[in-house]
Formats: structure tokens, C-alpha cells, sequence
């Protein structure tokens, strides 16, 4: 993945440039460099690779997808009022809120003229993919809204949320990438849909991480509990726990955390008692057992979908050892 995953970065170096208004660029400049894995556009490279073509030709394609994922990333943090991005500042918290919804906007748009450089046929397969996931995307994350103001989401609405927000872009990395390198449309399918697992597996892994990760994590632990966050943890744990710890666990979730995730000099020491009272739960009723069983599941299924692509051993051991590494991350 390093050799993707430089390749990326090097044209990421060649189109970073000082624009103005320097208000509406900078920001943009900042969220592309913040850092991160890059895990989205080096899918779109390793696929069209594995498929027998030149991953130089999904560089537009793997662009358009980190742009896009990158203004997802600013809006999100501003809705979710998140302080905190890959251990710095976040954008509207660096700039302002303005700032950040503009230079988000822009940063969509941006995505989009990345894909001007292919063919007119090509061009239009690949807008159909990256609109159908950019859809989803918003529609995932509305979900995800919805569910705070909710005390009834059902384990199959989450995974539905989960899939849109998180798993399809995934998705549509590795099938952009081999459609540029003129795969069929069953490797297509099934290279999707192993992103698409995957990529539940990794968005049920960085649950697992917000309320137990390490310092290392990149964002405050217990960050999708101050939000309320209608979470595997959350959903499990409200559905074996007895009537008295049941009552007990909605009314400490429930309360408006969020003020004291934002007023620190204050309520910090309170916001912390709650999160650790709310992980204490999560454990007593064996719902972080049950979510790292749901982990190993989906990267189980996204393995099995690697087994239907036709391709030589050593791309699917390719895809294989990706899957393994990206689980065992950390942060």
C-alpha cells in the first residue's frame, strides 16, 4: 500500500498551490495535508493496478475521492461541533464556521472537475458512480443526525447508516478504479462489494476506538457519546441491560453532554465521569465483545468477496493482507 499510497501523495504535491482568496483555499490546503492514511484514493489506485492497468490513470479518479471525502470531513466536523481532526485544529475551529462551510463547498466542487480528464464515455460511468455514493453519503450522515433525537433506532437502521456514511465510498474507490482499467462489470460488482464490507468493518472498528482507543486515537475518546451517537455500543447495550441499569444508562446518555464537551475549563471532569460511566455499561452487558465479533464478521465477508474476483493469487493475497492490516489499526 506505501507505494499507492506515495504515488498519491506526490500528485497531491503538484496541485497544492497558494490561491486566493487565501480565506477560501487555505483551508482547503489544510484539511488535503492534514494527513491520514489516505486509505480511499489508494483503493482506487491498487484496483485499477490489480486489473491490469497503469494506477497512474485512476490519479484524477483517486483525487476526486479524497476531495470529496475531505469536504465530507470538514461539514461533519461542524455539525458534530468536533474540536479535534487527525489530532489538529479542525477547519471551521482554525478559521470559523463560515470559513469552513464555503471552503467545504468549494472542496466539493473541486472533487468533481478532477474527473474532466477522462473520455466522455468513461467520464459519465464514473460521474454515475461517484454521484449514486455521494448521495448515499449525505443520506448516511442525515440518518446519523436523525438517530440522536431517537431512543428507538433498530440494529438494521444502523447498518444501513453505517454503510451509507462510511462503507460506500470505500466502495466506490475500488470500483472506480477498476472501471478505468476496463474490468468487467462482475469484478466490478465484486470488488465493491468488498469495499463495502470492509469498510462496515472499519467504521464498526473506529466506534469500537472512540470508546476505547487509545491517546493515539486522533479524536477526544468518548466523542460519540457526548453526541449521543446512536452506536452499535449504544444499541446492544439497551437491549440486554435490566430495567434498573436500562434507566440509568438513557438518563446519563440522554442528557445534553455536548456542553461539557465544549466548556472543558468547566465541566470537563463531569463530561468524564459520564463517558467512563457510559463505557462501564457498555462492558457490563458485553456489547464491546459483541461489536469486535461484529468487526471480525464483516472483514470475514469482505475476504469472501475477494474470492470471487478474477484475478491472480497474488492480487487477491494483495486485498487480503490490506484487509488484515487496516484492522488492525490503531488510530
Amino acid at each position: 500500500m506505501e507505494f499507492y499510497t506515495n504515488l498519491f501523495k506526490n500528485r497531491l504535491q503538484e496541485i497544492s498551490e497558494s490561491k486566493e482568496p487565501s480565506n477560501l483555499y487555505d483551508p482547503v490546503n489544510y484539511i488535503m495535508t492534514l494527513g491520514g492514511k489516505r486509505i480511499r484514493p489508494s483503493l482506487a489506485l491498487m484496483s485499477c493496478h490489480l486489473f491490469g492497468s497503469d494506477p497512474a490513470k485512476a490519479l484524477d479518479a483517486a483525487m476526486a475521492i479524497e476531495m470529496f471525502h475531505n469536504f465530507t470531513l470538514i461539514h461533519d466536523d461542524i455539525m458534530d461541533r468536533a474540536d479535534i481532526r487527525r489530532g489538529k485544529m479542525t477547519v471551521h475551529k482554525k478559521w470559523d464556521l463560515n470559513t469552513g462551510i464555503l471552503s467545504g463547498d468549494v472542496l466539493l466542487i473541486l472533487s468533481y472537475e478532477q474527473l474532466e480528464s477522462y473520455p466522455a464515455e468513461l467520464y459519465k460511468e464514473l460521474m454515475q458512480i461517484f454521484n449514486k455514493t455521494a448521495i448515499e453519503v449525505c443520506e448516511g450522515q442525515q440518518m446519523d443526525m436523525d438517530f440522536e433525537l431517537r431512543t428507538d433506532v433498530k440494529g438494521h437502521e444502523y447498518f444501513k447508516m453505517i454503510r451509507y456514511k462510511t462503507a460506500v465510498l470505500l466502495g466506490c474507490a475500488l470500483q472506480m478504479g477498476a472501471k478505468i482499467a476496463g474490468a468487467g462489470s462482475a469484478d466490478q460488482k465484486a470488488i465493491y462489494d468488498f469495499g463495502v464490507n470492509l469498510g462496515t468493518a472499519f467504521q464498526l472498528q473506529d466506534d469500537y476506538l472512540d470508546s476505547f482507543g487509545g491517546a493515539d486515537f486522533g479524536k477526544r475518546i468518548g466523542g460519540d457519546i457526548l453526541e449521543a451517537k446512536k452506536t452499535f455500543l449504544y444499541l446492544k447495550t439497551l437491549e440486554y441491560a435490566d430495567p434498573e441499569d436500562r434507566e440509568t444508562f438513557l438518563k446519563i446518555y440522554e442528557e445534553p453532554l455536548q456542553r461539557a464537551a465544549q466548556t472543558p475549563e468547566v465541566d470537563g471532569d463531569l463530561a468524564a465521569e459520564r463517558i467512563e460511566k457510559v463505557k462501564a455499561l457498555f462492558k457490563k452487558y458485553g456489547a464491546d465483545q459483541l461489536l469486535l465479533k461484529e468487526i471480525k464478521d464483516y472483514t470475514g465477508k469482505a475476504l469472501h468477496n475477494v474470492e470471487g474476483l478474477s484475478l491472480e493469487e497474488k492480487g487477491k493475497n494483495l486485498l487480503q493482507e490490506f484487509s488484515n492490516l487496516l484492522m488492525k489499526r490503531k488510530t
